[in-house]
């Protein structure tokens, strides 16, 4: 076995393992390899990557328009610059077919990722994939991993809660417990109901799906030590990561623009020798 397939198989069963502990797994989603430094130099586990933040920091909008070749490049300096386990989000899988599809998870497991988002509705016209084409892609992802001898975690998330505003709330949490269950069989390891808030539905999906579940922090969720107590799994930021620090750039020029806040900079405590640091990763 070669050094970088123990350290896949290594990294792969870490990634499971984070989900199946009994404490909560943060992520704070990052887009470059000094973010993921970063965390790792504060003790994470994991890191996992945000679609719109790639996105958005390499000049494209979200919804798979960066071209899949300049993502596999951002994704791999991020799994050289760190140890730990590093989960990429995939949007829909950039692939029109499964061959496609295929192709790009080899492409992924070759350059090091741990595991993946993937999600079920369509760039094009924002509609929810059918939950058996879905499970196809699912079932595909997973053999694809397993034929490379790579524990791929694969995080399937639903979008029933963010494109289905046609569905009561009863209709959503029924349609998201059928795709949760359904993926589950198809071979997800974990499931991710993208902006669902309430504490009563997580409970109830946590319950009836049993894979670990991903919330994402938004404005109206319950706080750490609830969704801890409910057996949520994981929390994801998003793009939340990307605009916090945005905000606070925002922040400075605009005291700049009025010829103030020169101490604000002066006075950072993040130095040039501490992001040297962090990416000669000592």
């Amino acid at each position: 076995m070669s050094s970088s397939h123990h350290t896949q198989l290594r990294n792969g069963n870490i990634l499971k393992q984070l989900h199946h502990n009994s404490k909560l797994l943060v992520l704070p989603n990052i887009w470059d390899p000094l973010g993921a430094s970063l965390l790792e130099r504060m003790g994470y586990a994991a890191v996992a990557t945000a679609s719109a933040s790639i996105a958005f920091s390499n000049g494209y909008p979200d919804g798979e328009k960066i071209p899949f070749t300049d993502l596999l490049t951002i994704l791999r300096r991020i799994v050289k610059q760190v140890k730990i386990p590093v989960t990429a989000d995939i949007e829909s899988g950039y692939a029109k077919n499964n061959h496609t599809l295929s192709e790009n998870i080899k492409k992924l497991i070759d350059i090091g990722i741990a595991g993946i988002n993937i999600e079920d509705s369509s760039h094009d016209d924002d509609s929810l994939t059918p939950v058996k084409l879905q499970c196809e892609k699912i079932n595909l992802i997973k053999n694809t991993a397993l034929s490379t001898g790579t524990p791929l975690f694969i995080n399937a998330r639903t979008d029933v809660y963010l494109k289905a505003g046609h569905l009561s709330e009863k209709e959503k949490l029924d349609d998201a417990i059928r795709r949760g269950k359904a993926y589950k069989d198809a071979g997800a390891d974990g499931f991710y109901p993208i902006f669902l808030k309430t504490k009563d539905e997580m409970e109830l999906i946590i319950k009836a799906v049993a894979l670990p579940v991903n919330i994402l922090l938004l404005p109206g969720i319950p706080d750490f030590e609830t969704l801890q107590k409910s057996g949520v799994a994981r929390v994801s930021l998003g793009p939340g990561f990307l605009k916090t620090a945005i905000n606070a750039m925002r922040n400075t020029a605009e005291k700049l623009l009025l010829y103030e806040g020169m101490d604000e900079v002066k006075e950072n405590p993040v130095s040039t020798a501490y992001l040297n640091d962090l990416i000669n990763n000592k």
